[in-house]
């Protein structure tokens, strides 16, 4: 690895042969066996609904999509699929990937992967669709289950942090995901309120209206709608339906920011900084902080040679580490587990 010093290392399928002897072998017997399914959420297919930033950019105000994404991609692969094993990562710059190991999943065929993320995909349609999001009168289950989700940090982020109905330029985005009728009678009373708040809480009323509730292009379901389009897990489908596509591994620097792709702890998802991440010229700094410290105590304590920690868990990535190795001990007890089950039922004792 040090001799061939790469500049980031892509984790991609389990082949029938090994990836350098494809060359070799008969023509269409070089196959990928198994992967990961894995997911890659990225900040750039929002820029039609954040106005802080856009492009390659993030800031602590769009960050909060990726935090809503994780919260709804993670629970329906855990509650609606029963999925066990779940890695997020964070990309080092504007993203996050999450990568499913249980040992069923590694070996689903392409279809089947295309089944999994066109059920976690509600927005659809490229630039020129301006309505990317419908819903009918049944509401599915996964759907509710993620409003709820978004409904927990829409008006922080929506409403305020993004500011979405602030001037007439932004509230005519919305307007063009209402049906025309109502159009006219929003724009006048938006100019009546305040803020984005004010304006969200009448075009709450107007939608539920009874003299709307009649039009069917008006249910309650518009609302969500709405929400779901500016809120909602954009996922990039190529890169999960593919058995061959590969994926930057943890622990890669980015070769951009310099930040460290490091696992996020779903269970404090909330208080993840990208900003605060450790980059390869803090963790090098520490590094030599240890061993000029160390280099002092060596003399002193020769003896403890054998019990010292090892120099990374030193470091800023010690938590992230700790999160890896805590994922892996999961994984190991899952396949030990399935290992026990097959010797039992062949009576392999």
């Amino acid at each position: 690895m040090q001799k061939m010093n790469p500049y980031k290392i892509d984790i991609g399928a389990v082949y029938s042969h090994r990836p350098n002897q494809h060359n070799t072998v008969k023509l269409g017997a070089f196959q990928a066996q198994e992967k990961e399914l894995v997911f890659d959420i990225d900040m750039t297919d929002y820029d039609d609904v954040r106005r802080c930033c856009s492009s390659a950019d993030i800031c602590s105000k769009c960050w909060t999509l990726m935090t809503m994404a994780i919260r709804i991609i993670d629970r329906a692969l855990k509650e609606d699929f029963g999925f066990k094993h779940r890695l997020w990562v964070y990309s080092g710059r504007r993203g996050v990937h999450c990568w499913v190991c249980d040992e069923s999943v590694r070996k689903l065929s392409s279809a089947v992967r295309s089944g999994i993320v066109e059920y976690l995909s509600l927005v659809k349609g490229g630039q020129d669709v301006k309505k990317k999001v419908h819903l009918s009168e049944k509401i599915h289950p996964f759907v509710r289950k993620s409003i709820n989700i978004i409904k927990k940090y829409f008006e922080d982020y929506a409403l305020v942090d993004q500011d979405i109905l602030e001037n007439k330029e932004s509230w005519d985005k919305i307007l063009a995901l209402v049906p025309e009728t109502i159009h006219e009678k929003l724009q006048q009373n938006f100019q009546k309120h305040h803020n984005s708040l004010q304006r969200w809480e009448y075009l709450k009323k107007t939608i539920s209206s009874q003299d709307n509730t009649k039009n069917d292009k008006c249910g309650p379901w518009l609302e969500w709608e709405i929400m779901l389009q500016y809120c909602f897990p954009r996922l990039d489908i190529n890169v999960s339906k593919g058995i061959n596509h590969l994926l930057k591994s943890p622990f890669s620097v980015h070769p951009k920011t310099g930040r460290i792709s490091v696992p996020i702890d779903v269970q404090k998802v909330d208080q993840f900084d990208p900003f605060t991440v450790p980059t390869i010229s803090s963790v090098c700094r520490e590094l030599d902080t240890i061993s000029t410290n160390e280099g002092k105590e060596r003399n002193e304590a020769e003896s403890d040679i054998k019990h010292r920690t090892r120099d990374y868990k030193k470091t800023s990535l010690a938590p992230y580490i700790k999160v890896f190795e805590q994922f892996l001990e999961n994984l190991d007890k899952s396949r030990k587990g399935e290992l026990l089950k097959k010797s039992d039922l062949q009576k392999d004792f």
